[in-house]
């Protein structure tokens, strides 16, 4: 038991926290600020200060506000304005209020969150700038709703309570859990647990679990937990997939009969090998005029998924589909992503088609978008079509005449994007060799070969041309003078100050940037790429020039794609996973069938919300590869050393 502190103790421990308040007599200070400025750490020693602090108020020399204290009740907290934002608790010091794209995000220290956490709307004062110079600071005033109320963890168990170490992004700190809230769970068990308290100053939060994972470690139960911590389904609700159940395999000649039929042209999908769902197809057919009709043939989902209906629900709410190393979480249930849509071999699928007439010069000569209906020839994979660009050109008399001459027009299709502008950004993608426990027994990185690309530039054309329809469609009509609605793929150029550090990055590097206008930028970084492939600097710039770049996301303002150099683009082609490609269906053949303008607002909303979902999925997808690069090397030889290269740098 620690001993009274002496009264002399107390008049001098007095007069500090009154000379603290003083000078920060705007801010305030948390109770811990009080105490660590006395230099009290010890817990049994915290009673003595919140006594001395009781007796300063008692006085009236210190008053509380909103659980911070202040050197006298005549010193007045101003009214700053509130700032409403999202909580992003980077460290575990601190965290930053994103409340403004066009702003610097507000510094928050850990004292003065307020029992605020990672994802949390909030309402925040900004009280002065950081001593860099680069952000305000502030802090929390009002917790406006809470952004998660569960937390997925590690749980520790002892004899009246456990502690959960937290996986989610942003929290930092341990959650108690009381005896009576283990609900079975052991030590070493990943769990769910819904908060019931949430921290305050100083106190744990308080949570209770409500389903145990499994072990840590285990595939099955990291993986679950993953998809836990970036709240993604393990399952379709039962009435959705009733729903799709429903549907009727059979295409009626009625349905064919609205359609363009493309059944007898020569059609073929190349997609990875171990793809179940195949969004797109090409056919080919050579006209009478020695021109080349190629037609981008995309899975016809909208035509299945009605309006208002479950189906519809749970597409706009999930959005996109989520690929972690191990497993596939479909936008759409199986007998529609797997089944109707996917465009299988050897059987008539319905689809949305993109048409063009182009001739030697890939040359657009006559273009047609519309609903139609095919039947895949052939399944190629990557592999096998690249097989057929290598071989010998007469090595297969039907498919080899076909891939050789689109593999050329792709080539052109590429070459004309980087003399505008576009970037050649080829960055490199981990894959896993995994065993049937799903444990990692090897790691490559995915080569893109001609095959790749090939499909690339296609699928680049459909989506460029169809925005570009949609966008001028207005200049064809009498008393239209906007545009008409469109779901838009945009990519903003970069931040200028992003631009120039990374510049003089590059710079001290040996490799100078020009950034004095965008099309200079461009040229500049495309040089670098070249140069720098194959060295030990590839990685590193790659990665900061990526990072450099402004996030590509949906909306109904056509702001132009950066990164491609094209002035119109959207997402058309992969509707089976993504859920902006069926609005971009629908709108299509809204306009084709001669309707008006669609409701901008209702449509930037679900915009909006297809954006945040692709960014949850991608942090989901970077999580499971990160746990999977540590889980290989957790199997090596602890006494082989490595070759590293340091990719950055910061101020932790």
């Amino acid at each position: 038991m620690p001993k009274r502190k002496k009264v002399s103790t107390q008049k001098q421990d007095k007069a500090q926290i009154v000379e603290m308040l003083t000078q920060k007599a705007e801010k305030g200070s948390s109770i811990k600020s009080i105490r660590n400025n006395l230099g009290v750490f010890d817990e049994s020693e915290f009673i003595f200060i919140d006594l001395i602090i009781e007796e300063l108020i008692e006085e009236g020399k210190v008053f509380e506000n909103k659980g911070r204290f202040f050197a006298s009740e005549l010193v007045q907290k101003p009214e700053n304005t509130l700032y409403e934002g999202t909580v992003d608790f980077v460290n575990p010091n601190f965290a930053f209020i994103r409340y403004d794209e066009g702003n610097a995000d507000i510094f928050v220290s850990i004292d003065d969150l307020n029992g605020a956490l990672h994802g949390d709307t909030v309402k925040a004062s900004i009280n002065g700038k950081r001593k860099n110079g680069k952000n305000p600071e502030g802090e929390v005033i009002e917790i406006i709703s809470r952004g998660r109320n569960t937390v997925v963890g590690k749980i520790k168990v002892f004899p009246n309570y456990g502690l959960i170490t937290p996986d989610n992004k942003g929290y930092h700190a341990e959650v108690f859990v009381p005896k009576v809230g283990l609900n079975g769970a052991q030590s070493q068990d990943l769990v769910i647990a819904k908060i019931l308290e949430y921290p305050k100053a100083g106190i744990q939060a308080v949570a209770e679990v409500t389903e145990v994972l499994g072990k840590a470690g285990n595939n099955t139960a990291e993986m679950h937990a993953i998809m836990a911590e970036f709240d993604l389904p393990v399952a379709f609700p039962k009435d959705v997939v009733e729903e799709a159940e429903k549907i009727l395999e059979k295409i009626s000649e009625e349905e064919i009969s609205k359609r363009k039929d493309f059944r007898k042209t020569l059609t073929f999908t190349i997609d990875p090998h171990d793809a179940k769902d195949f969004d797109d197809a090409l056919s080919y057919k050579i006209l009478d005029n020695g021109n080349v009709e190629v037609g981008i043939h995309i899975a016809d989902v909208a035509h299945y998924i009605e309006p208002g209906s479950r189906l519809e629900e749970e597409a706009q709410l999930r959005a996109t589909s989520v690929y972690l190393v191990d497993r596939t979480i479909p936008m759409l249930p199986e007998k529609l992503s797997n089944g109707l849509c996917s465009l299988r071999p050897q059987e008539e699928k319905l689809v949305f088609s993109a048409v063009f007439e182009l001739n030697q010069n890939v040359e657009i000569i006559n273009e047609w978008f519309g609903r139609s209906i095919i039947y895949s020839d052939k399944r190629f994979s990557y592999e096998e079509a690249q097989e057929v660009l290598e071989a010998e050109p007469d090595a297969d008399p039907v498919y080899s005449p076909c891939l050789l001459n689109l593999n050329r027009m792709a080539h052109i299709l590429r070459d004309q994007r980087f003399k505008k502008g576009a970037f050649n950004f080829e960055t490199n993608e981990v894959k896993f060799l995994l065993d049937e426990e799903g444990k990692p027994t090897g790691i490559y990185q995915k080569v893109r070969k001609d095959a790749h690309k090939l499909i690339e530039e296609f699928m680049l054309l459909a989506n460029k041309r169809v925005a570009l329809y949609v966008g001028t469609l207005h200049e064809k009509k009498k008393n239209k003078p906007e545009p008409y609605t469109m779901v838009y793929r945009v990519h903003e150029p970069p931040n200028p100050t992003k631009v120039a550090t990374f510049a003089s990055f590059a710079g001290k590097l040996g490799f100078p940037i020009k950034t004095e206008s965008n099309s200079q930028l461009a040229a500049s970084l495309n040089q670098l790429m070249t140069r720098i492939e194959g060295t030990p600097m590839q990685n590193v710039l790659e990665g900061l020039a990526v990072r450099t770049m402004s996030k590509a996301r949906y909306t109904t303002k056509n702001l132009g794609h950066f990164g491609l150099a094209f002035d119109y683009y959207s997402h058309f082609t992969s509707p089976i996973r993504r859920y902006p490609d069926v609005m971009a269906h629908r709108m299509l053949a809204h306009y084709l069938a001669g309707g008006d303008s669609l409701p901008e607002e209702i449509q930037e909303s679900l915009c909006k919300r297809s954006s945040d979902r692709e960014k949850l999925a991608a942090e989901a997808e970077r999580a499971s590869i990160k746990y999977k690069q540590v889980e290989y090397m957790s199997y090596q030889s602890r006494t082989e050393i490595y070759n590293g290269v340091v990719t950055g740098v910061t101020d932790f």
